[in-house]
C-alpha cells in the first residue's frame, strides 16, 4: 500500500498542513469521487472539511477509507494493455527521411562510351535521347549524356575536317 503524503495515522497527526497537502488530498477525493467511491454529498463535504484542516491528522481521517492511487485492475478486464489511444502522448524520434536513390539512365553512358571510342554519329544520337529520357524519368546521368555530345560533336567536326580538307585540296589543285 502506497504510503500517503501526509505519512501514517498518528505519527505526524498533529503536524501543521500546508496548501499543497490540502490539494493532494483534494486529488485523492476528486479521484475517489470520479470513481463512484463518493456520493457527490459526500464528496461535497469532505472538500470542505479540507480546505480548512489544519493538520495532517484532520486530512488523514477525511481519506482514510479511501486509495491513494489507482485503484487495481478489475478481474472482469483481464489485464488487456491499454489502447495507444488513451496512452500519454510520446513524441516520437525524429529521423530524417533517406533520399530517393535516382538511377543513372543506361543510354547516357553509352552516349559517353561511343564518343570516347569515335563513334561520333552513335554517341550524338544516343546522347540527345539520354538527355530526354533523364528530363521526363528523372534520373541521374546528364553528365554522362553531355560528355558523349561534347566529344560526339568534336569527333564529328574532326571526321568532317579529315574528308574536306582533302577534298578541298584536290579541288584546289585542279
Amino acid at each position: 500500500m502506497a504510503v500517503q503524503p501526509w505519512g501514517e495515522a498518528g505519527s505526524q497527526s498533529a503536524m501543521r498542513a500546508a496548501h499543497a497537502d490540502r490539494d493532494r488530498t483534494v486529488d485523492v477525493l476528486k479521484a475517489a469521487y470520479a470513481e463512484g467511491r463518493l456520493s457527490m454529498q459526500e464528496y461535497e463535504q469532505r472538500h470542505e472539511a479540507a480546505s480548512v484542516a489544519q493538520t495532517y491528522g484532520q486530512l488523514a481521517a477525511l481519506v482514510a477509507d479511501l486509495p491513494s492511487g489507482p485503484s487495481p485492475t478489475p478481474a472482469a478486464y483481464g489485464g488487456q494493455p491499454v489502447p495507444a489511444t488513451f496512452q500519454p502522448y510520446r513524441p516520437m524520434p525524429y529521423q530524417p527521411l533517406p533520399y530517393p536513390v535516382r538511377s543513372t539512365n543506361a543510354l547516357a553512358i553509352t552516349s559517353m562510351v561511343l564518343g570516347l571510342a569515335g563513334l561520333s554519329l552513335p554517341a550524338v544520337v544516343t546522347g540527345h535521347i539520354a538527355r530526354s529520357q533523364i528530363r521526363q524519368l528523372n534520373q541521374e546521368g546528364d553528365w554522362a549524356a553531355v560528355v558523349g555530345l561534347v566529344v560526339g560533336y568534336l569527333g564529328s567536326a574532326l571526321w568532317t575536317l579529315l574528308f574536306l580538307v582533302p577534298v578541298l585540296v584536290a579541288v584546289s589543285r585542279g
